[in-house]
């Protein structure tokens, strides 16, 4: 015969066992579906922000193409004209120009800057430090030589002068061979701002170059050739004989 008090024991220990288990179970599917909830959202942000990128993509390829043009032309019948029609093509310009300032803002909403602050300040060749440091930390060292005197330039006009200089630099660190070096030039004439974007390579003699480095998304330096046109000014980019890429770019401080 068992003791009167083992008899309770048995009876209480599985009762005692199984509501740990139970309570166990509870809390570990709790934290499994707060996992699966993480990833949910974390799967939806993602999605949000590709579809984003992929609209400025094609806002940018689709109205900026259209509204650069439109600028570039009344820009220049204007100047065959006068009078009433002179006065009609400049407000064309003018709102064209508005019009360009807007979409970019539009792009930054759609596809905000990495670090997340969507309306961070506009880029400036004065921060071309942190860039070239960043470049040259990822492999390519870089040389920077700026000529005349710098002094605070238009908005738009200093915007895309920095980004003229990422894209080749970014480009020159995509496609460059081991060893390369890259050399950047700003010049602040009285009338232009020129920029040029050296970087090292195989010779084209050689026939080993690799392929253009130009963005085939839209928003590289086919992109920005339209930006320096709604100023009156051009870029170039081409392979250098000597080996390497080169662009260069200028920019008019006054308006055309």
């Amino acid at each position: 015969m068992l003791p009167a008090w083992i008899v309770p024991l048995l009876v209480a220990v599985p009762c005692v066992w199984a509501l740990w288990e139970r309570r166990r179970r509870h809390a570990e599917l709790g934290a499994r579906t707060w996992l699966l909830e993480r990833e949910r959202e974390g799967a939806a942000r993602m999605a949000v922000e590709e579809e984003r990128a992929r609209v400025a993509r094609e806002l940018h390829d689709i109205v900026s193409h259209s509204v650069s043009v439109m600028v570039v032309q009344a820009g220049a019948a204007r100047h065959g004209v006068d009078g009433e029609a002179e006065e009609a093509l400049l407000a064309v310009e003018q709102t064209g120009r508005e019009a360009m300032t807007e979409l970019r803002h539009l792009l930054g909403v759609l596809a905000p800057a990495p670090d997340g602050d969507t309306f961070a300040p506009q880029p400036s060749l004065a921060h071309l430090g942190t860039l070239v440091d960043r470049i040259a930390f990822a492999g390519l060292p870089v040389d920077v030589k700026v000529t005349g005197e710098p002094r605070p330039l238009p908005t738009g006009i200093d915007a895309t002068g920095y980004r003229i200089v990422q894209e080749a630099l970014t480009n020159a660190l995509k496609h460059g061979t081991a060893g390369a070096t890259a050399e950047v030039t700003v010049s602040y004439g009285t009338r232009n701002l020129r920029l040029e974007v050296l970087n090292t390579g195989p010779s084209v003699l050689t026939g080993t170059t690799p392929a253009p480095p130009d963005s085939k998304g839209g928003r590289g330096l086919a992109g920005l050739r339209e930006r320096v046109a709604v100023y009156g000014g051009d870029l170039d980019a081409r392979r250098r004989l000597g080996g390497g890429y080169r662009v260069r770019a200028r920019i008019p401080l006054e308006r055309p």
